[in-house]
């Protein structure tokens, strides 16, 4: 059985590779206002960040400006002065500490050339990121260090730079947000160290949280006669425009099949009212029968880097007293085909992108516990103390919510932030979450703001969005809270949404800011606070044919591989039954919707 290739939120998440570049220009021996150097107040803020730094995270450091002096005959050497101090591997915190304690501020300012000198130290694939502290311009252009930017973009590196400002004027500010932007990354300032020390260790977070596909090696046939056989697991393609790829499964009698595909779109600039895509994922069975099953999820606004995905909960082989699905050769136990298509397509995307499948087999039940319940739990709104938490940018490192409570955390523009929450069988999900005001109102600073909740295996359950101007705003707009019905096995039996509801363990709370509609600017952070509330008390779940073990697990997490640790998690730590599930973690957000800015996912189902 193949292990699971994507890691836990706990124990060996797999980080972006992420390169701090520090300025050691002259300038940055100015006084700083909170007391001593502005270098001082740097080295103070790489010290939080690295004590804050996973320990598997891969984090490098490098400088420019300490190996000349400013003057006018150093300026030759001075804007080739750039020094990649620690290379991007397992972070070293007391070598990273020491070798920023030994920088020396001297020099030029080469903003341009230490971009590439960190995108070249930097892995030569995948997403990575680069996080730049600069007091100033650039001071040796060419390179603009905005052109050296739009380069890397256009080579199709998949590399976001995060600039930060740390008392910077106008002009400095302006380069800084142009390097940012360009590669879909955040412009922050930093007015002196205090904030400085505040600032870097959260962008550095949102840097080392950037998405990066995973799973194992499975390329698709173009014709369901050459799909290969996937056995539980997951999976790493490459999903080609209106091109349908073809894999198989094999469902013994009486089993759910579980399949999905989730594709992260890079960000971009462009018109947002044809930046849609969409993804399908039809059945088919014995022969290629057409199923009649057709899942879609359609993503506006791709170009804020939307992640996408499509699933389904094929249920053919259960036996027709149970609820079959099918007919003819798509009943029964047997090999089923499923059909992932990128069948709408944005404006300037790219030819292919990488996309993630996650396959599971569940099976027959002899007992299936209560009888379903479809009605939404109650609200009730926690009064603990508030608990600060730092979300993740995806499923794969969503932050642990552990149980009901209050939770703050501080999202930037553009950001999609993920927590999740446990849910034994019984218990009901309900929560809101309040945007706090900003440091900036007014129309010039809307943005779109929403959140969505999703079930352990990424399908969206409720949504809710709004625009917000700086002033507090509270989603769900119209309800006390988003809510789940009580999880049940038989949920699956009932309509629309709470069909999805059926299955115990981690569930995912999506919040989004948009970037802001009518302004370029750089726009302050926004405070958030998640209240939380996990209802009913936990009730026995559905009894399985294969008895405690269900084989190698539903998604191949009990298999060899995975306990020699190839995977994310054990079994007994999978956040859903024990019995059935394990966290899959794929980076999917929420897709910010259409001319209004406004977020939707779009579903259609068919059966």
């Amino acid at each position: 059985m193949p292990a699971l290739a994507q890691q836990s939120p706990q124990t060996g998440t797999e980080y972006a590779p992420t390169m701090l570049v520090l300025d050691a220009s002259g300038s940055m021996l100015a006084a700083d206002p909170s007391g001593g150097t502005k270098m001082d107040a740097a080295e103070n803020a790489v010290r939080s960040f690295v004590t804050a730094t996973p320990d598997n995270a891969r984090v490098g450091l490098s400088a420019y400006g300490t190996g000349t002096g400013n003057s006018d005959a150093e300026k030759t050497a001075g804007c080739q002065d750039v020094q990649i101090l620690q290379p991007p591997e397992i972070v070293d915190k007391p070598a990273l500490i020491a070798a920023t304690d030994g920088i020396v501020p001297r020099g030029y300012t080469p903003i341009g050339a230490s971009l590439r000198a960190a995108a070249a130290a930097l892995p030569q694939e995948g997403p990575r990121s680069i996080v730049l502290v600069s007091d100033g311009l650039d001071t040796c252009a060419p390179p603009d260090p905005c052109d050296v930017a739009r380069e890397l973009s256009a080579q199709g590196n998949e590399i976001v730079m995060h600039a930060i400002g740390f008392g910077v004027d106008d002009a400095s500010r302006a380069q800084l947000t142009c390097i940012a932007q360009t590669t879909g990354g955040t412009y922050t300032d930093a007015a002196d160290g205090a904030a400085l020390e505040q600032v870097l260790p959260r962008v550095s977070a949102v840097a080392l949280r950037s998405y990066a596909p995973a799973g194992l090696p499975l390329t698709g046939a173009p014709d369901y006669r050459a799909a290969p056989v996937a056995e539980p697991g997951q999976y790493l393609d490459v999903v080609r425009q209106k091109k349908p790829q073809y894999y198989a499964v094999d469902v013994p009698d009486g089993a759910t099949a579980y399949f999905s595909g989730t594709v992260s779109f890079p960000r971009g600039r462009g018109d947002a009212s044809t930046s849609n895509n969409r993804l399908d994922l039809r059945v088919y069975g014995a022969e290629g029968q057409d199923c009649n099953s057709l899942d879609s999820e359609l993503a506006t606004r791709s170009i804020d880097g939307v992640a996408l995905t499509v699933s389904s909960a094929w249920q053919g082989a259960v036996e027709a007293d149970s609820g079959s699905a099918g007919t003819g050769n798509c009943r029964g136990g047997g090999r089923y085909y499923f059909a992932l298509e990128w069948a709408l397509i944005a404006d300037g995307a790219p030819g292919q992108l990488p996309i993630e499948l996650n396959i599971g087999v569940e099976p027959a039940v002899t007992d299936p516990g209560p009888a379903a319940d479809p009605q939404p739990v109650e609200f009730s709104a926690p009064t603990t103390p508030v608990v600060p938490v730092a979300g993740g940018g995806s499923f794969n490192v969503a932050a642990d919510l552990p149980g009901p409570g209050r939770y703050t955390d501080t999202v930037q523009r553009g950001e999609f932030v993920f927590y999740r929450v446990k849910v034994d069988w019984g218990q009901g999900l309900a929560y809101r979450v309040r945007f706090g005001n900003s440091a900036e109102e007014g129309s010039e600073y809307t943005s779109n703001i929403a959140t969505a909740l999703y079930n352990p295996y990424r399908a969206e359950l409720d949504s809710d969005t709004t625009s917000y101007a700086g002033t507090e705003k509270t989603l769900p707009v119209n309800d006390p809270a988003l809510a789940t019905a009580p999880i049940r096995y038989l949920n699956r039996d009932e309509r629309g949404e709470v069909a999805d509801q059926a299955v115990a363990g981690w569930h995912y709370i999506a919040v989004k800011l948009s970037p802001t509609i009518h302004s370029t600017r750089a726009v302050a952070p926004v405070p958030v606070e998640l209240e939380v509330a996990v209802t009913g008390e936990p009730e026995p779940g559905p009894k399985y044919a294969d008895g405690d073990t269900v084989g190698e697990g539903t998604f191949g997490e009990k298999s060899k591989q995975v306990a020699a640790g190839d995977s994310a998690r054990e079994a007994g730590d999978s956040g859903i039954s024990p019995l059935v599930w394990a966290v899959i973690a794929a980076a999917a957000v929420v897709a910010v919707a259409a001319s209004t800015g406004a977020l939707l996912l779009a579903r259609r189902r068919n059966h």
